[in-house]
């Protein structure tokens, strides 16, 4: 199996909801992203997939969460915008976009801080 992973970061706001604490308070974080893309085979070329692809792709989605209040965003009015659930979200979003019948996005890491991470993957 290979693994592919790029890294990129985004800075939003947001708020906990039903939590008890100073992130119930608003806040923002300089959040670093990592996104990794797992394959069995190879291209002829020799690559799994182009990076640049992965790169392009994410861009896109992080565009859209970076420099936000996330609670304001749709996808996060209902759900709180924890690490756990941003993770997610960048998972379905960027499955969406990469998979394919030799490519899938595997797991995302949202890390709040230096210390504090949260990441999604399914089977």
């Amino acid at each position: 199996m290979f693994e592919l992973k790029i890294i990129t970061q985004m800075a939003c706001a947001h708020q906990l909801r039903e939590f008890e604490g100073r992130c119930e308070n608003l806040h923002g974080h300089n959040w670093k992203i990592e996104v990794f893309v797992t394959g069995k085979e190879l291209e002829p070329n020799g690559i799994l997939i182009d990076f640049k692809r992965i790169k392009t792709a994410t861009e896109k989605v992080i565009d859209e969460l970076d420099h936000q209040f996330l609670n304001d965003l749709e996808v996060f009015r209902e759900v709180n915008p924890s690490s756990e659930n941003i993770a997610r979200y960048l998972f379905k979003a960027l499955g969406r976009a990469l998979d394919s019948k030799t490519v899938r996005v595997s797991k995302i890491t949202a890390w709040e801080s230096d210390t504090a991470c949260a990441s999604y993957t399914e089977p």
